[in-house]
């Protein structure tokens, strides 16, 4: 963050000071609401969650750094009091990015939001220095902290911003203007939520709806392969740049084909050029992403030639998405486990499909250990039923349905597709996957892991590749 002192701060929220010796003291360290993220010269955010009060580490945060905590009550330690703690981090956040003058670009979608602003970070930082969205920290308490720690020498923050109703989306982008906005898809995540795909666009739609007009250099990066998406262009006053495989987008791909491991490969077309890419994730779903962040990429000056050779260099920095890993044995092991919807899980098992198309040739078999999609409301029972339905068609070899109801009706779609025998199998956890797995599992076999983040299936891909009671890879 930039150097403020407290008074600045307290005069920034609409904050009280109490115990604070120095109003002029410096807050120069990043602003954390972890005690144990704590370095010389934060500022910490006391805020109180379900489980964890931050007001209760006050102390212990003071004693480790922190010049200051920002805090609903007086907590015996230097301390900017204020009614909300959330929305002072906003206002902090807004004054902040007000006064660097970063170019923002944000972005939403209701799938692969994630990994393409993991993309479209590593291809900004060939530009210059880069601050983005950490995991998915895209509500209200991640975007602030996370456009917090841009600094004075910050070219561009690249923001994700995530919805869960209407009015959240234009929220985040009152405390972080976006000069260039990117909206991926408009999906069936949070439907149950939301009321219908026409709401979700609704909402996605807001980011669009808050970028600076044409003439004050505002642009709309659309996936021109989802109408309702195309749509949105009627709704902003920003240049509109289409991505995707249509014959009219901006920025689109051709020749689009997987390589044996499962990988992207296509010709990739831009205003000024074309040029090739293979990439290293996996999964053909990465092309809609890798296509958006070109767009961007190609918006901020970068030659297609970079933009090319960035694609194929980058990795997945975020965790448990289709993260990639061969044991000793040859069992190769995919760990999507961090979230899960209806088009993110068709993504994975084509590309599981993909993955293990060499596998099967050699005898060895392909696994999909599925979990419950959350928050689909009245499209839950079909939505899983499609899914089971969908591994079949595939060919994966081996569907294992893990946890109760949902998994169930993941395990019936496959059956009523024609899954016979030992096809498909039905357990209660996570631990009796891992017992059949690590029973069954023979060398070249390649197992998909993914499920909603709340069913914690991640522990079944970390198990499977303990060594020795450690995790490799």
């Amino acid at each position: 963050m930039i150097a403020l002192s407290l008074a600045e701060i307290a005069a920034i929220v609409g904050g009280q000071q109490h115990d604070i010796p120095d109003p002029g003291r410096m807050a120069e360290g990043p602003v954390v609401r972890d005690s144990r993220d704590v370095r010389p010269g934060s500022l910490f955010a006391a805020i109180a969650g379900e489980r964890v009060d931050g007001h209760d580490f006050a102390e212990r945060a003071v004693a480790d750094g922190a010049v200051a905590v920002l805090a609903t009550r007086p907590v015996g330690v230097p301390a900017i009091v204020v009614p909300d703690v959330v929305a002072a981090l906003g206002a902090l956040a807004r004054a902040v990015v007000g006064k660097l003058g970063t170019d923002v670009v944000a972005l939403t979608g209701s799938a692969g939001k994630t990994s393409t602003k993991d993309l479209i970070a590593q291809l900004l930082q060939r530009l210059g220095p880069t601050v983005w969205t950490p995991g998915s920290l895209n509500n209200e308490i991640g975007l602030p902290l996370t456009a917090l720690t841009a600094g004075p020498e910050t070219r561009t923050l690249v923001l994700e911003m995530g919805a869960r109703g209407i009015g959240h989306i234009r929220y985040l982008t009152e405390l972080t203007p976006p000069r260039i906005g990117v909206v991926l898809n408009v999906g069936t995540a949070h439907v149950g939520e939301f009321g219908g795909r026409e709401q979700i666009a609704v909402a996605k739609g807001e980011l669009v709806e808050a970028l600076p007009a044409a003439d004050a250099g505002g642009v709309a990066v659309l996936n021109a392969d989802d109408p309702l998406v195309r749509a949105m262009s009627a709704r902003t006053k920003a240049r509109t740049v289409l991505f995707g495989e249509a014959a009219d987008a901006d920025v689109r791909a051709e020749d689009v084909r997987l390589t044996a491991t499962g990988q992207p490969s296509f010709t990739l077309h831009t205003p000024t050029g074309c040029a090739a890419v293979t990439m290293r994730l996996y999964g053909e779903h990465h092309v809609s992403n890798a296509l958006a962040a070109a767009a961007v990429a190609h918006e901020l000056g970068m030659p297609v030639t970079e933009i090319a050779t960035a694609l194929c260099e980058a990795g997945q920095l975020s965790r448990w998405r289709m993260e990639v890993t061969e044991r000793a044995d040859g069992v190769t092991i995919v760990n999507d486990a961090y979230n899960a919807n209806p088009e993110s899980m068709r993504a994975a098992l084509r590309a599981l499909a993909a993955m293990g198309a060499a596998a099967t040739a050699k005898g060895a078999r392909t696994w999909a250990v599925l979990g419950q999609m959350a928050e689909l409301g009245e499209e839950s029972l079909a939505e899983h039923d499609a899914v089971g339905r969908l591994a079949v068609r595939l060919n994966v070899g081996k569907l294992v349905a893990v946890g109760g109801r949902e998994a169930a009706w993941l395990q019936m779609g496959a059956y009523n597709e024609g899954s016979w025998g030992e096809e498909s199998v039905h357990v209660s956890d996570a631990q009796a996957a891992v017992d059949l797995l690590r029973s069954e599992l023979r060398p070249g076999d390649v197992v998909l892991v993914k499920a909603s983040r709340s069913v914690g299936l991640e522990r079944v891909a970390e198990q499977l590749l303990a060594v020795d009671g450690e995790v490799a890879g």
